[in-house]
């Protein structure tokens, strides 16, 4: 039996937060990144929402023996996506999935469910790893909702799979989220209601 494949184009991208291997490099056509939020998780995250003008950078990556509990609990809020018919690589995968919120279930990120800013490190930190600083360039670029408001967690992590970053690797998110006009909350107003 041949392994399946997942296509991760959000943490999945950065081989710290999980230990499926081997890795290979991938493009999902006809997709784009979006900041959405769920009534499933407290914290808005990403999902691949359809864009037939669009093409995403990410990971493939063999799930062993097809054994997908694992992977589903961590993707519990997403619907897993039959994709390889739009995943372009160079491996030998056949069965591709790729994760997505169901468009009905989404909504735009508030105060109440923001994106972390620790989430988006370990994003920007896979996508300098494995594509190079235009890897994080196209990541800010092909993913949309920038103007969600963004918790500044990043000296105390919430998300779960948090991972220490370099300097540069910060002072590139620090300026992608810049040069999108991002608006970071700090922790301690969002706790006082601020």
């Amino acid at each position: 039996m041949n392994d399946a494949y997942f296509f991760g184009y959000g943490s999945l991208v950065n081989t710290l937060t999980h230990g499926y291997m081997p890795v290979h490099k991938a493009q999902a056509k006809g997709w784009r990144r979006a900041w959405r939020a769920t009534r499933e998780r407290k914290v808005a995250y990403l999902t691949a929402i359809r864009d037939p003008g669009c093409a995403i950078d990410g990971l493939i990556a063999p799930v062993p023996g097809n054994a997908w509990a694992t992977l589903d609990l961590r993707e519990h809020a997403y619907e897993r996506l039959a994709a390889a018919h739009e995943v372009v690589h160079g491996s030998e995968a056949g069965q591709i999935a790729l994760y997505a919120i169901a468009p009905e279930r989404a909504h735009l990120p508030t105060r109440e469910n923001p994106v972390l800013l620790s989430y988006i490190d370990v994003v920007v930190q896979g996508y300098l790893t494995e594509f190079g600083a235009q890897g994080a360039e196209h990541f800010f670029a092909t993913t949309t909702g920038w103007e969600a408001p963004i918790l500044d967690d990043r000296a105390e992590p919430i998300y779960p799979r948090a991972q220490r970053l370099s300097a540069a690797e910060q002072d590139v998110v620090d300026a992608g989220l810049a040069r999108l006009q991002c608006r970071l909350i700090a922790a301690d107003a969002l706790s006082a209601g601020a």
